[in-house]
């Protein structure tokens, strides 16, 4: 027999038994559609996390309050004391390698109102250059000034989507509108564009880090965004700022650290490990559904082998050997692994693309993990099909013929 003929007849003999050949595929369809769709979540999950972290450059630090655990301690003291400070941030911003800072978390949940619009919003204080440490771009207006910083004046800057909410219609000029926090008038001087990140909703205030102290009392916050001058000195900015904070607060060397210094980079790594680990972890359901598929392939080709042994013994009679049989059993294996790969993938595609479209997941696809699904559902049809195809071969004509 030829190979257009073994294939024609292994398709005769599975669509003879359609219901019960897509039930036997289930597993590798399964299998394979879950590598495809895991694989492609957490890439695009990578991706996007690399895209907002790159957004804003590779020069970066993020320092965070951290309080060391010491038995006995009160730990909420500890981490009050760990928090910072603005001098903090304004020494920080005077180093020779630092090219402006942003502090996070000196934030707090305001009314704003301007006419008929009055909604809940959050409002965070911050430095003037803060801007370039997240690259923001204004679509009106300008950041704040030494001046207004130095001075807490009642100045504000709009992200895209609390302007529209504020100024609803207007496609006018809103630098020097009025709006009011808390009931207290401040004057609008600058409207951010857009900010395509996974983790803002386009919706927050940004004030004076003064004028947040001096109007809600926030003196301290938890984490700043500092950002080198350039990639080349993140190394030294890095030593001058644990140098400062260290200075700042009278720390020994010997004493241990209450703040923690981390790069773009770093955080990068730590994102790509945690996904890299539940991908693995996900992949590893896919393959035991992969396992399942074929043994239920191997207990399908066990039962047809039994319910054409008639068929195998005329088949001998008539000259077949050892190897033709065992190439037709194999090649039925293989072809509803390979039907059951392709479904899978285009199972895997449709499912990713419904979790893109309904659950606004990130989806990347690449051929390597396409092509890796595919070949490993053709491997399990070979690997769980060689018995039930050796055991057919194995039988004899006149035991075959005999069969009732």
């Amino acid at each position: 027999m030829n190979i257009m003929e073994i294939v024609r007849v292994s398709l005769s003999s599975l669509l003879a038994n359609k219901l019960r050949s897509l039930l036997t595929m289930l597993g590798i369809i399964i299998g394979v559609g879950a590598v495809i769709a895991i694989v492609a979540i957490g890439k695009g999950s990578t991706a996007s996390v690399e895209q907002a972290i790159n957004k804003m450059g590779n020069n970066v630090i993020i320092v965070y309050a951290d309080a060391p655990y010491v038995p006995s301690a009160n730990w909420m003291n500890m981490y009050d004391a760990s928090r910072m400070t603005m001098d903090d941030a304004q020494r920080i911003e005077k180093l020779d390698s630092v090219a402006g800072v942003a502090p996070k978390g000196a934030s707090t949940s305001a009314k704003v109102a301007r006419g008929k619009q009055n909604y809940d919003i959050q409002v965070e204080g911050t430095l003037n250059r803060f801007d370039r440490v997240f690259r923001f771009k204004f679509a009106q207006g300008r950041s704040f000034t030494d001046y207004e910083t130095q001075h807490g004046m009642n100045v504000v800057i709009l992200e895209s989507e609390a302007a529209k909410r504020l100024f609803p219609g207007d496609k006018g000029n809103l630098i020097g509108q009025k709006i009011q926090i808390n009931r207290v008038p401040y004057t609008v001087i600058g409207v951010l564009e857009k900010l395509e990140s996974f983790n803002t909703q386009n919706d927050q205030l940004y004030i004076p880090i003064t004028t947040m102290k001096n109007r809600f009392g926030a003196k301290k916050f938890d984490m700043m965004y500092i950002s080198a001058k350039s990639p080349e000195l993140i190394d030294k900015a890095n030593s001058e700022i644990g140098e400062s904070l260290r200075l700042q607060r009278k720390l020994k060397l010997s004493d241990a650290k209450n703040f923690r210094i981390e790069t773009q980079k770093e955080y990068l790594e730590q994102a790509r490990g945690v996904n890299r680990i539940m991908t693995n972890l996900l992949q590893g359901v896919a393959a035991i559904s992969l396992l399942i598929g074929g043994v239920g392939i191997m207990n399908i080709m066990i039962v047809s082998v039994t319910e054409r042994t008639r068929e195998i013994g005329i088949r001998k009679a008539i000259g077949a050997g050892r190897r033709h049989i065992m190439t037709q059993f194999l090649a039925e294996a293989v072809i509803l692994s390979m039907l059951g790969g392709v479904i899978g993938i285009l199972f895997g595609i449709g499912a990713a693309a419904l979790l893109e479209k309904f659950a606004a997941l990130p989806i990347v696809h690449t051929l390597p993990p396409v092509l890796l699904s595919f070949l490993s559902a053709v491997g399990i049809g070979i690997l769980f099909g060689v018995y039930p195809a050796f055991k057919a071969s194995r039988l004899k004509p006149i035991d075959a013929l005999s069969y009732e």
